[in-house]
Parts: structure tokens; C-alpha cells; sequence
């Protein structure tokens, strides 16, 4: 599972590299979030736009990520595809998570707050 980070206080973003996060890579997902985001400042953005495929475990990792993160950090989605906008519907996470369409639509909305 390859993830990149940065921080652009207040921001930290997360971009995933890899194109699926699946019941494959899952348990890796959450633990290099955890690593990654340990000292994150108050708004972790998390870039999906390389991902193509997400599965109930990809799923499940992201929650977990922001449960862990909670209640002192927030994390918001940016750039989902087609298929992994599918699922955040069907499954009614995008009432959970705040989606953005693009990395810079979220980074420009976050300055503004």
C-alpha cells in the first residue's frame, strides 16, 4: 500500500498511490494512516483520486481512520472516482464523510474555514 503525505498547515493530505484499497491491503491501509497522521494537524484530507477500487474492507479502513483520528481531527475525502463514489453512496458513507470532487476544491474549501 503506497501513500504519500504532506502538511500545508492547518492541512494534512493523504494521497493513496495505489489503486485499490481492498480486504488486500486494508489492515496496511489503516496502520500507515495511523502512522502518517499521528501528529496531524486539525484537518486530514485524504486524496482518492488514483483509487479505482474499494471493497467493504477498503471501506471499513477509512472509517477506522476516522474514528481514530476523532474527535480532535477530522478527516475529509477528496477526489473519488466513479466506482468509489458508488460505494460512499450506496452504502450512505457520504452522509458520514465530507466529499470533495477534486484535491483542490477540498483544499480551498478548508482554507476558507
Amino acid at each position: 500500500m503506497k501513500l504519500s503525505a504532506k502538511t500545508e498547515e492547518p492541512l494534512q493530505i493523504v494521497s493513496v498511490i495505489d489503486d485499490r484499497i481492498d480486504a488486500a491491503v486494508a489492515l496496511e491501509f489503516k496502520e500507515t494512516m495511523r502512522q502518517l497522521t499521528e501528529n496531524a494537524p486539525a484537518t486530514v484530507i485524504l486524496d482518492l483520486s488514483s483509487v479505482t477500487f474499494i471493497d467493504s474492507s477498503g471501506l471499513g479502513a477509512i472509517v477506522a481512520t476516522m474514528k481514530y483520528l476523532a474527535p480532535d481531527r477530522t478527516l475529509v475525502l477528496a477526489g473519488l472516482t466513479g466506482p468509489v463514489d458508488r460505494v460512499f453512496r450506496l452504502t450512505r458513507m457520504d452522509s458520514v464523510f465530507t466529499l470533495y470532487p477534486t484535491l483542490e476544491a477540498a483544499v480551498h474549501d478548508q482554507e476558507l474555514l
